[in-house]
């Protein structure tokens, strides 16, 4: 359970700083009528970009890690916990100023992941099978669809359904890494699951740098923070069968709250500061 829990926190790091490089090279880049795949290969020549991808693929590689460890809920609170991070990186990096509503936010934050360690049970080891495992892939699908169609709709509703179908593009993510068989590349091959990883991926992550590009970063970040913590929490306890310890319900869905609550009143922290970029290395 503690390894599990650490390697969560160790991604929600490498996400928090990775938000700030990514909302950088967006806005930065030629802005788009509405979704266009070929802004990904713009943004892949920005160094900011290129940086904070690299640390998305750590940090999922470690939030791969802790997703066969611990439940789902306990995992994508910890992801919702990234803008802490970005907040506390913030201070000494971009000299930025922490007022009284950002320090509860991350004792909210932090008391919330505190409650929920202390509630989750074991990870639940039901698995899908036969049809079932293609409602991933099918939901990719649809939330491709959904993605394409908000990207014609008017400001601000743009960058919150934007921002809601990347978060629950990145909870099919989540859900299809824990529902994996194995690592032997004819059964990654041949299981749908693997499709829904990789396809989620990269739909949720042109979705979520669109809605940055153009909409406002608190809007778009504080959608996804809900689509990707809620959905995949509920599907880790109804489908999958993750655990909360007997008689820790409450304890463990008050914690679940605050985390969330603590990480949408932490969203202006997804914005980049305008201005030159520092000397110590992050843009601003």
């Amino acid at each position: 359970m503690l390894l599990g829990l650490f390697a969560a926190l160790a991604a929600s790091v490498c996400y928090g700083v990775a938000t700030v490089l990514q909302a950088v090279s967006a806005r930065a880049a030629p802005h788009t009528a509405d979704v266009d795949p070929r802004l990904l290969l713009r943004l892949s020549r920005q160094v900011p970009f290129v940086t904070g991808l690299a640390l998305d693929v750590v940090g999922f590689g470690l939030q791969f890690f802790a997703l066969r460890l611990v439940p789902i809920f306990l995992v994508q609170a910890a992801m919702s916990a990234n803008l802490a991070v970005t907040a506390l990186v913030a201070v000494p990096v971009l000299r930025a100023r922490l007022g009284p509503r950002d320090w509860t936010a991350m004792a909210m934050v932090c008391l919330g992941l505190a409650l929920l360690a202390i509630s989750a049970g074991p990870e639940g080891h039901h698995e899908p099978h036969g049809a079932a495992r293609f409602v991933l892939p099918a939901c990719v699908l649809v939330l491709g669809v959904a993605g394409f169609a908000a990207g014609r709709l008017p400001d601000p509703a743009r960058s919150a359904v934007l921002g809601a179908v990347a978060g629950l593009g990145f909870g099919v993510v989540a859900i299809a890494a824990r529902v994996l068989p194995g690592f032997a590349p004819g059964r990654l091959i041949a299981d749908p699951a693997t499709y829904a990883l990789v396809g989620g991926a990269l739909m949720a992550f042109l979705f979520f740098a669109t809605g940055l590009q153009r909409g406002a970063v608190t809007v778009t970040t504080a959608a996804v923070v809900v689509g990707e913590t809620a959905v995949p929490a509920a599907v880790g306890v109804v489908w999958l069968g993750d655990q909360v310890r007997p008689g820790f319900v409450p304890v463990g869905l008050a914690g679940f709250l605050l985390a969330v609550a603590g990480a949408l009143l932490l969203t202006r922290f997804g914005e980049p500061v305008a201005g030159p970029v520092p000397e110590t290395g992050i843009p601003g």
